[in-house]
């Protein structure tokens, strides 16, 4: 897929839809391995984590629950708010059961954390996370991370389900975009 001009203008390629590909398959293969013979529920956080997870769970050897939750703490611009809100729970029952939280990037740490505390609220036996992209660069609370597809540079990136302002999710590569084009 080509880009399009204006929208091409902004944007850095970071990584590639192959690396992205070999990185799911790799995860998944370690996700497995790892779960064999548990009960796993797999929350993706929404919005950014749907085209990641959807891809991820298709590669998973072992039987799975899904859910989703949806939080919040950027709103419209490119910074967090430092505070999470939820703004949907989960569905299913995670009591006694695993959790792998399924997250397109973790930044802060502030969304991850605040997402770890629900599971294990909810009692779940283990909570664990799977992030496509990591930026330890930012992190202002510290959180475990279990599985990382890659780590990012300090830059506000897109694509492959991360947006900005609900934009650029649908690019199956993942870009930098530049400050001029977030902050407009």
């Amino acid at each position: 897929m080509m880009l399009k001009e204006p929208m091409a203008k902004g944007l850095e390629l970071l990584i590639p839809r192959k690396d992205i590909e070999q990185a799911v398959s790799r995860l998944a293969a370690e996700i497995s391995a790892d779960y064999r013979g548990r009960k796993l529920v797999v929350v993706g956080i929404l919005k950014g984590a749907f085209i990641f997870m959807a891809d991820l769970v298709r590669q998973l050897d072992l039987p799975i629950e899904v859910d989703f939750i949806t939080v919040s703490s950027y709103g419209g611009g490119t910074e967090t708010s430092r505070k999470v809100s939820l703004q949907q729970g989960l569905t299913t029952d995670v009591r006694g059961k695993d959790a792998l939280i399924v997250e397109d990037i973790v930044d802060t740490g502030y969304t991850v954390d605040f997402v770890c505390r629900y599971l294990k609220e909810l009692g779940a036996s283990s909570v664990s996370v799977c992030a496509l992209a990591d930026k330890p660069s930012r992190r202002e609370i510290p959180v475990d991370i279990d599985y990382i597809g890659f780590a990012v540079p300090d830059a506000f990136v897109v694509g492959y389900g991360l947006d900005f302002d609900n934009k650029f999710r649908y690019l199956p590569d993942i870009y930098a975009l530049e400050h001029n084009d977030a902050s407009s």
